[in-house]
């Protein structure tokens, strides 16, 4: 058999050398930076003791490490920038999304097998309805925290928000070509690419046709492969039906989770044929039914609003009490006129409101 030269023996053993430096390296996380600078005789952060790198050695470590790394070797999702955390997505949605037991539900169960399905027949699409405040925008971020390592931050990761990207009606064809190649050009840098819609209901349904078909049932466009990829709808739209229904289960003195997915769908789908409002309710998206799951965010009760204030003197480190917790709650708006059961803003302005307590 034909033996390397030794400089090629030795290059062969990089790989074993680098992943056998775990989380040092890699990492679920993508590579560690070391600092720039070190007290005397410190190991650098995550370097095992023992370890002695001068800080000419750490820099080439780090530039062989990420070089590396950007193949994917050393991470179990096979790209450094996807996390793909599902264990902190339902520990996220149980723990910080308060009074939505179905989206909670949905939610979970979609992405999670989506990400499980080796070969899906589409990209997996989601719309969020519900009234402001109920947590759409909230459970967004979640899902890109805990899919991507740098969250919204992530190059995988696009936000559009309708009115600051797409404010002019009589450019709909330039933004047609502008989105479409930002979708294309994402998907091409990273293959499980998420996309999130602000706003869905102002959409130009033009613009909802042109990423029609990333959505659909299409094994390639233009040799690129988008069934790895994730698109989610926010919207308005579907609030008010949503509400009703969890007002009449009030009414009929039963719990808001007796509320079932199969019949509040059917009630959401409904409102949304038949809405004027903008242009995603005509668009090719909902007539072709290529919208995986329509997820309704409830409308909040006092005791759900309770939750989000302590939360948010907890993400602040600030003490509280209940008393605390039931003033700000008192400030909030509060509907129908006759029964004040659910929170006009949801939990928004809730991180602010608590500021009235600060000295």
């Amino acid at each position: 058999a034909r033996r390397l030269p030794p400089a090629m023996a030795r290059g062969a053993g990089l790989p074993l050398l680098l992943c056998s430096l775990g989380p040092l390296l890699c990492g679920a996380a993508g590579p560690s930076r070391a600092p720039r600078e070190a007290e005397p005789g410190a190991a650098a952060p995550g370097v095992p003791l023992g370890w002695s790198l001068p800080l000419v050695g750490q820099d080439y470590l780090e530039i062989l490490s990420s070089w590396y790394c950007s193949f994917g070797k050393c991470c179990k999702t096979g790209d450094c920038r996807i996390a793909n955390n599902i264990t902190g997505l339902e520990l996220d949605l149980s723990r910080r999304l308060h009074g939505q037991h179905l989206a909670k539900d949905v939610i979970l169960r979609a992405v999670q097998g989506f990400l499980e399905t080796t070969r899906p027949e589409k990209a997996l699409a989601l719309s969020f309805h519900g009234w402001s405040g109920t947590g759409k925008n909230f459970v967004a971020r979640m899902i890109a925290d805990h899919l991507y390592r740098d969250g919204l931050r992530s190059e995988c990761v696009k936000v559009f928000i309708s009115l600051f990207h797409f404010p002019h009606p009589k450019y709909v064809d330039l933004y047609k070509v502008q989105l479409k190649k930002q979708v294309s050009e994402t998907v091409q840098l990273c293959k499980q690419s998420l996309f999130i819609f602000d706003e869905a209901e102002k959409l130009h349904s033009g613009l909802l046709d042109a990423i029609k078909p990333y959505v659909d049932h299409y094994d390639s466009i233009n040799e690129v492969d988008y069934r790895r990829s994730i698109f989610l709808f926010l919207s308005n739209i579907g609030g008010n039906i949503i509400n009703q229904v969890t007002l009449d289960f009030w009414r009929a003195g039963r719990a808001r989770e007796e509320i079932t997915m199969e019949y509040l769908e059917q009630h959401l789908r409904l409102e949304l044929l038949e809405s004027t409002d903008g242009g995603f309710a005509h668009s090719h998206l909902l007539e072709e039914n290529l919208i995986d799951f329509f997820v309704p965010f409830l409308p909040l009760e006092n005791r759900h609003v309770k939750l989000c204030v302590r939360d948010a003197f907890l993400a602040r480190s600030l003490p509280y009490t209940e008393e605390m917790l039931d003033e700000v709650v008192r400030m909030m708006v509060f509907v129908p006129k006759e029964e004040k059961l659910f929170s006009a803003q949801g939990c928004k302005s809730v991180s602010h409101r608590i500021n009235y307590f600060l000295p």
